[in-house]
């Protein structure tokens, strides 16, 4: 599998305090190794790191958040 742009995947990611979380995003952009995205859980713009996503999986359907 591999995420493309405008894709919505969601995802496990361990965030900055140690956190583990589960997002869905809408990719924007992908670059040094990091994943700029629409947050759809948070309803925001977010950058994620991509050392910190644990899992991932396309987003089937229209339901988002």
């Amino acid at each position: 599998m591999r995420m493309a742009m405008g894709q919505i995947i969601e995802i496990v990611y361990l965030d900055k305090s140690g956190k583990i979380t589960q997002r869905k995003i809408e990719v924007l952009a992908i670059r040094d190794g990091r994943i700029r995205a629409t947050c759809l859980t948070a309803g925001a713009p977010r950058v994620f790191l991509l050392s910190n996503i644990l899992a991932w999986h396309p987003v089937r359907g229209r339901k988002y958040a």
